[in-house]
């Protein structure tokens, strides 16, 4: 990512764009801290309302304390706004308000929204967020219309339409915050609820611009190699997963008093939530080791570039195996469906799957020393919350309620650093955020590898 700076400001768009997620979280933190937010009225402490917000507007689902008994239904309403403006980007906000005044972007939004989207080109960059905008919108409608049909007759009109618009919002922003409790273990018999909810995953999931691509398939008659690659990815990991998780008795092993297809949905829903949704159907901390290694692997795939899910992404995903693949066919150029990709972009790759996975070991290591981990348990405990947290997933086996002043820390950075994204932070705490090419070049020497 490119960073440029504006005109007459001292901050370059990548930059912005950190410190406007950090301003997001910490104006939702403060409003959340306040007795009007908690259902008891009492002040919530500043480190538990600022972690909500940070998962809130990271996209996580991962919580200190329990988002239906805590919060109040103002408290509620600040976590679903924080969690739409986190999922479509801290952007969207002034573009909706530009839009609905009719008034013209700016060419630093234009910078900043280029940069947000992560794009190429400049041109289409507005337009781009507009659709975004409309087809969210659209989809978050369909699927809170499609849940009412459950909440409204369980929980009555008012309150109904409101756990259906927040569910949908938050399972379309891969959010994973629920109203319920404890999440989606009471509807394990209602398929119905587990489906509309694994669409919305799915959807938001799959990135705008793959949308975009499959709804004007017809009229255009080409797919981009993004999104072939996403789809081809995508529906390898969910067709595998769920393959897995049923044979393997991984959930089934938890739901064995389920009928076959009450069995069916709650294996399909474990095999779509770790695309970083958060919610659950099942106890994980009742899961057999199989089960719990594949939700790792599938929480840190994630979902794919430019949607409302984290995680290494399952474009970046496609573009290791590709490169792999080549490499061992004897060819040195990544090449896919007769294209050759740029070595930059496989350079990018490498380097944020490496990133990545330091990032997840380092943090593992402070937490395995700062956390306590109960008897029976083993390190998977932790890297389960980090993978999570990092991949901005928000499923856990029970260790984020009890985590110690330092380890609330470490999560909160974990959740943005997962959503505002490892190169994006990095470039942003560079003196020069933009990548200058050098004018000499060092003689060429060779490093034995493997």
């Amino acid at each position: 990512m490119k960073s440029k700076k504006f005109k007459n400001n001292k901050f370059s768009t990548v930059q912005f764009i950190a410190l406007g997620f950090l301003g997001l979280i910490f104006f939702g933190g403060i409003l959340l801290s306040f007795p009007f937010a908690s259902k008891d009225g009492t002040f919530t402490p500043f480190v538990d309302s600022l972690f909500t917000a940070t998962s809130a507007v990271c996209v996580t689902g991962l919580t200190t304390v329990n988002t239906a008994a805590h919060w109040s239904i103002f408290g509620q309403v600040i976590i679903m706004f924080l969690i739409e403006a986190g999922g479509l980007g801290f952007m969207a906000v002034p573009v909706l308000i530009f839009f609905v005044l009719g008034k013209k972007i700016r060419f630093s939004t234009r910078l900043i929204l280029k940069d947000a989207l992560n794009l190429d080109d400049l041109s289409g960059a507005v337009g781009l967020m507009k659709y975004i905008l409309k087809l969210s919108v659209a989809i978050q409608g369909i699927g809170a219309i499609l849940l009412s049909f459950q909440f409204i007759p369980e929980f009555g009109w008012l309150k109904g339409i409101f756990y259906s618009l927040f569910h949908a919002i938050s399972a379309y922003c891969n959010a994973g915050f629920d109203l319920l409790g404890d999440s989606l273990v009471p509807y394990q018999t209602k398929p119905y609820v587990m489906y509309i909810l694994s669409f919305l995953i799915i959807a938001g999931g799959f990135g705008f611009i793959v949308w975009r691509d499959v709804l004007t398939y017809r009229k255009n008659k080409k797919l981009s190699i993004h999104t072939k690659l996403a789809l081809t990815v995508t529906g390898t990991l969910l067709m595998g997963g769920f393959l897995l998780f049923y044979f393997a008795g991984s959930v089934s092993g938890v739901t064995g008093n389920l009928d076959f297809w009450d069995r069916v949905a709650n294996v399909w829903f474990a095999t779509v939530t770790p695309r970083t949704a958060g919610f659950y159907s099942v106890d994980y901390s009742l899961m057999n080791h199989a089960g719990i290694i594949f939700t790792i692997l599938l929480m840190f795939i994630g979902g794919t570039s430019g949607s409302t899910a984290g995680g290494l992404k399952t474009t970046t995903l496609g573009v290791l195996f590709i490169q792999i693949k080549s490499l061992f066919a004897g060819r040195t150029r990544a090449e896919y469906q007769g294209r050759t990709l740029k070595s930059q972009t496989v350079f990018r790759a490498f380097l944020f799957f490496f990133l990545s996975l330091n990032v997840v070991i380092v943090s593992t290591t402070i937490l395995t020393v700062s956390e306590n981990i109960p008897q029976g348990s083993g390190i998977e405990y932790v890297v389960f919350e980090v993978v999570s947290a990092f991949a901005t997933v928000g499923l856990t086996m029970g260790l984020t309620p009890h985590l110690t002043f330092l380890g609330k820390i470490i999560i909160m950075l974990l959740m943005y650093l997962g959503r505002v994204g490892i190169f994006t932070v990095g470039f942003s705490l560079m003196k020069k955020a933009s990548q200058v090419e050098a004018k000499y070049k060092y003689p060429e020497d060779n490093v034995l590898i493997g």
